[in-house]
């Protein structure tokens, strides 16, 4: 049976802490659902628009979200029975090439079949988590399917590969990595997924199994094309499907665009150990999730300070970025702020507009007034 070689590195382990730290305070976070729509959407972006732009796709981020918007528009109106768009196929409201646009729905319809596969969910009783089944070949294949839909040929969409194929350096040509041979790839895929359900494979922290799954679909290269994304959809699918998926508030994907040679690097040297550790690319992979945990976690802490809110008030409202940095300021000032102060707290924004938040913040109870002249102050309520 398959069995992955690699060490818990102290970079490993400590990597891990971090994403457990940031699992718990983010799903614990008092979010107004307002706020968790929008992390939702805007990890739905990143992840498409970096996950398509590492490999090659020339979408900036908002013709990316352009798009998604119209294709939520275009399925609001199906569901509705409204006739949006004329005529069968979709036609985006931006100017780009073909293949682009349509990587772009592509990566879309594999993140709503991810949301599909029994991750966890909302519930009156807290976050509850689904059974699902094992992971299956039928599974990888219909994530490549989705993948590459009008991008390869249809009898290469989900299909393995029957060819040999090689990786070269894009600059010089040079020979990188020779994956193995196109009769090896069913058999090998499937001793890793046997592995992959087994006990003693579930033995493994589920941070590990995603990595190991990245590298090991990158390793095998079981398709023509659309390996890349296709392995990161299904390490994606390992951490949602079991409890990493941390309310789906993150992008890993950012992480890897934002320094394509490191990723690249990552896989290459571990491909290059002869004895098969891949200890090097798990330290990579760990502080790739760790990093993108604690960024969310931090944009979180600063958007959750309704806690202390609801407690107060026995309910949680939404407020914006302007109106914490407006209470945050009052918490550590004695309770208080004038005017004068807000434009300090948040510069360079008009009168009226601080004004208004103020107003907002005093008709829901959150704040009231004292005095009406220019020495007025504001006072967090009791």
């Amino acid at each position: 049976m398959y069995q992955p070689k690699y060490t818990i590195t102290n970079s490993i382990l400590k990597n891990i802490g971090f994403i457990e730290a940031a699992k718990e305070m983010v799903e614990n976070a008092p979010l107004v659902p307002h706020w968790e729509a929008q992390f939702r959407r805007d990890a739905v972006i990143r992840t498409i628009h970096y996950g398509t732009h590492l490999e090659g796709n020339q979408l900036n981020r908002e013709q990316v979200e352009k798009i998604v918007v119209d294709d939520d528009l275009k399925e609001e109106g199906r569901r509705q029975k409204e006739e949006v768009y004329p005529g069968s196929s979709f036609q985006p409201s931006i100017a780009a090439r073909e293949r682009d646009i349509q990587e772009v729905l592509n990566y879309r319809e594999v993140l709503k079949y991810i949301d599909s596969q029994g991750i966890p969910v909302e519930s009156a009783y807290g976050r509850i988590k689904t059974d699902f089944a094992p992971y299956s070949l039928n599974t990888l294949s219909e994530i490549h399917h989705l993948t590459t839909s009008k991008v390869l040929p249809e009898n290469e969409q989900g299909k393995l590969r029957q060819v040999q194929v090689v990786i070269r350096n894009k600059n010089n040509g040079e020979l990188i990595y020779r994956p193995p041979a196109a009769v090896a790839v069913p058999l090998q895929l499937e001793d890793f997924l046997n592995w992959l359900n087994s006990p003693e494979g579930q033995g493994h922290h589920s941070v590990i199994r995603a990595g190991i799954v990245h590298w090991e679909l990158a390793r095998i290269h079981p398709f023509t094309d659309g390996n890349g994304r296709t392995a990161r959809a299904m390490a994606m699918l390992v951490l949602f499907q079991e409890g990493y998926d941390v309310k789906q508030f993150f992008s890993i994907e950012q992480y890897y665009d934002q320094n394509p040679r490191d990723y690249y690097d990552a896989l290459q040297k571990a491909g290059a150990e002869k004895d098969g550790d891949i200890s090097a690319w798990l330290e990579y992979f760990t502080d790739g999730l760790a990093v993108e945990l604690s960024r969310v976690k931090e944009r979180v802490m600063q958007l959750s300070r309704d806690l202390k809110l609801k407690g107060k008030l026995g309910r949680q409202i939404p407020i914006t970025e302007r109106q914490i940095k407006i209470l945050e300021y009052m918490e550590v000032n004695n309770g208080y702020l004038t005017t004068k102060d807000t434009f300090k707290v948040i510069p360079m924004t008009s009168r009226d507009t601080i004004i208004r938040d103020l107003k907002y913040l005093i008709d829901k109870g959150v704040v009231r007034k004292i005095g009406r002249t220019k020495a007025s102050r504001y006072v967090l309520t009791e």
